[in-house]
């Protein structure tokens, strides 16, 4: 039982990473599950049971705290689009311009890395064979510049 307690208490401690309730959720539910795995390994529980047990704890905590009363920060899938909106808008409007100029669709020139401008930046770094990450930068800037 007190393998138990300890488990549900570093899981709720996690589940914290996000400003809504639906990302705390879940990012709760992810942090407790990872916890718990690492719990069951080292205690009396299986793996899955410290899993479970981590899941709904930290998920139940994500549920029912809000961001003033503990915070870990963004969760991980929001950090890529943070990237993003730091991104020069000047630098993603010519990357969109000179996108459509090789043939590739980012949608409009309107310096808003969109997905479909994602898209259209991932489509191009594979067929150049660069790494293939979709971000709007500089260096891709001055790649395309080359081919325009």
């Amino acid at each position: 039982m007190r393998r138990v307690i300890l488990s549900l208490g570093l899981a709720a401690l996690l589940g914290a990473c996000g400003s809504t309730q639906e990302e705390r959720g879940l990012s709760g539910a992810g942090l407790g599950a990872a916890v718990g795995v690492a719990v069951g390994a080292v205690t009396g529980l299986t793996i899955v049971e410290g899993a479970l047990i981590g899941a709904a704890a930290g998920g139940a905590t994500g549920l029912l705290t809000d961001k003033s009363q503990v915070n870990l920060g963004d969760p991980v899938w929001k950090k890529s689009d943070k990237a993003q909106a730091g991104t020069n808008a000047e630098t993603v409007r010519k990357i969109q311009s000179g996108l459509t100029q090789l043939g590739f669709d980012p949608g409009p020139a309107d310096g808003k890395a969109g997905p479909k401008t994602r898209a259209a930046i991932r489509e191009y770094q594979m067929r150049h064979q660069l790494a293939v990450d979709g971000q709007a930068t500089d260096a891709l800037w001055t790649h395309i510049q080359k081919r325009i």
